[in-house]
């Protein structure tokens, strides 16, 4: 509230949300959209506690697999018909199987380095690990991000290995020939070294171990993967058209050029997009810091919930405080008053409403103590979600009330600082 009493920002301020966990990339694909997701998709299951969803593009890029695929089997054992396409959606779904080991793997990982997981995501280009914290060494960060392609590859060799138990030229030798391929093109594309990919991450763990500062590493893995993104872009079409990548150049036609290209874009266009996001997300957790229940709260004045609007305000503003708290007759706090709803009200109305209507009962989680700051503090308001909340001091006493409004200025604040590298 300003000298009138009247709120700075007529608006509810939407709830700031804790930066975005780590996140480990399997295959290639980007971060996962939108965050701070409860779902996602279709939940699958909790292997290890960690519920897996898989998403509705799931569907859609299973349903390419089918077709591209089955096209292949076409040509290979076409005597298999229209079964062709029950065998590739076999293919599709036993592909996203690896794709769940490999991100098992991380998650595996970040449990025994006691990170917590929020979820696991089958989605468009792969999958997504979403993990809530970062590592606290540079160690920790290099085997977390590792064990993901070293669990392709240990897939792409069990593969090979049943390969050599079955007669190639049959469905079983395709599907294991296919599924080999695939886990080693996965194991080698994430051990690339450009965020968001596990070799970024990997990168990153070395410069950060170098230099002794993470924000470093993330800055050399982010630009790495820029270029990366770049060379995609760039190069994927022109190994496609020389036939570097085992198509014969007569043979490639101008559809083919197209698709080769718009693939190129997509994987360029999420490599370059997840490389910034990696690199605003640790800009924001090296300021998170500065972020206190402390420093963001605003003074208050109590009042009781008979007390008129028009009075209460004028209390505020002879103390200089900025918010209102509705205590009982024995000075107990039991409700904060919604800056919001007294926006709403007229000045003409404000001697005849009382304070009580306009407040919010304080419930579980509502009391913030002093003390938070960064992480902590974000995460504890995710948790309870409101528009203010009492700041309270070790001892129980009242500090004054935090407004998520200014938690989030202060929170895009942080995002926007330049930090050094």
């Amino acid at each position: 509230m300003d000298e009138s009493g009247k709120s700075q920002d007529p608006e509810e301020s939407v709830r700031p949300q804790p930066p975005e966990p780590p996140e480990h990339n399997n295959g290639p694909k980007g971060p996962a959209p939108g965050k701070k997701k409860t779902g996602g998709g279709i939940l699958m299951g909790r292997p290890f506690g960690v519920p897996v969803y898989v998403a509705p593009s799931w569907f859609l890029v299973a349903a390419l697999i089918t077709w591209v695929f089955g096209g292949q089997l076409e040509r290979v054992l076409p005597e298999l018909g229209a079964a062709r396409y029950l065998v590739s959606l076999f293919f599709a779904v036993a592909f996203y199987a690896s794709v769940l080991v490999h991100e098992l793997a991380h998650t595996v990982a970040a449990i025994r380095f006691k990170l917590p997981v929020r979820r696991i995501q089958l989605q468009f280009f792969g999958g997504v690990s979403e993990i809530e914290k970062e590592t606290e060494t540079p160690g920790r960060e290099f085997v977390l991000a590792f064990v993901g392609p070293l669990l392709s590859l240990v897939l792409a060799g069990v593969f090979y290995a049943g390969m050599q138990l079955v007669e190639p030229g049959t469905v079983p030798g395709v599907l294991l020939a296919g599924l080999m391929i695939s886990n080693l093109i996965v194991a080698v594309f994430n051990l690339l070294p450009g965020l968001p990919l596990d070799g970024g991450r990997m990168l990153r763990a070395l410069v950060w171990k170098i230099t002794g500062r993470p924000m470093s590493g993330t800055i050399a893995a982010a630009w790495v993967g820029r270029a990366l993104a770049v060379t995609v872009l760039i190069g994927l079409p022109l190994l496609t058209h020389t036939g570097a990548l085992g198509t014969a150049r007569p043979e490639i036609g101008g559809a083919d050029s197209l698709t080769d290209a718009l693939l190129a874009a997509i994987l360029a266009a999420i490599i370059w997009t997840g490389a910034g996001n990696s690199l605003r997300m640790a800009r924001l957790r090296e300021r998170l810091p500065d972020l206190t229940a402390r420093t963001l709260t605003r003074r208050a004045v109590p009042v009781e919930t008979d007390t008129p609007l028009s009075e209460a305000l004028r209390r505020a503003n002879d103390a200089g405080a900025r918010a209102l708290v509705v205590v009982d007759r024995q000075g107990t706090p039991t409700a904060l008053v919604r800056e919001a709803a007294i926006v709403g009200v007229p000045d003409h109305r404000r001697p005849w409403v009382p304070v009580g209507t306009l407040s919010q009962d304080l419930k579980d989680g509502m009391r913030v103590s002093a003390e938070l700051a960064g992480e902590d503090l974000l995460e504890y308001l995710r948790a309870t979600p409101a528009t203010e909340y009492l700041v309270v001091e070790e001892t129980g006493e009242i500090y004054g009330v935090l407004s998520t409004g200014d938690v989030e200025r202060a929170f895009v604040s942080a995002m926007a600082r330049k930090v050094a590298p």
